[in-house]
């Protein structure tokens, strides 16, 4: 009895050991109770009942990791930087297609004020046909 306690618990450590470093054989490499039971070999009630303290260094472990394997602990914070990024990313797209828009309305009322000053309709439409500047000043 003894005997297939120990290769219980040998199993359920080796096991953590792959889930914590993201190797994972059998599971889905979650950091979760049942997948450490999955990846064991073992069902959940023997690591929750039979094994307590296997649980509690387990969930002890996945919290110290911030719940992701080792493995992937450079693959996430690639993810935060490349978020961080989106985000500034997002704001400065944001801040350009505001003053696009501001530069759009000028153009609209410079456009309208040229053409209220030369004594001229402004033009309806988007397209204004602008004459050919020479060396001279306008008359």
């Amino acid at each position: 009895m003894t005997a297939s306690r120990d290769a219980e618990r040998d199993a359920i450590k080796a096991a953590m050991d792959r889930l914590l470093n993201g190797t994972p054989a059998v599971s889905t490499g979650a950091l979760s109770v049942l997948q450490l039971a999955a990846e064991a070999g073992v069902k959940r009630w023997v690591l929750t009942h039979k094994h307590p303290d296997l649980k509690a260094e387990f969930e002890r472990r996945r919290t110290a990791s911030n719940g992701i394997p080792a493995a992937f602990q450079n693959l996430q914070a690639h993810v935060t930087d490349l978020e961080d990024t989106c985000r500034r990313l997002r704001a400065d797209k944001t801040e350009l297609t505001e003053r696009v828009q501001v530069y759009a309305q000028v153009i609209h009322e410079l456009t309208a004020e040229l053409s209220r000053l030369r004594g001229k309709p402004a033009s309806s439409g988007n397209v204004v046909q602008l004459q050919a500047v020479s060396g001279r000043s306008p008359e």
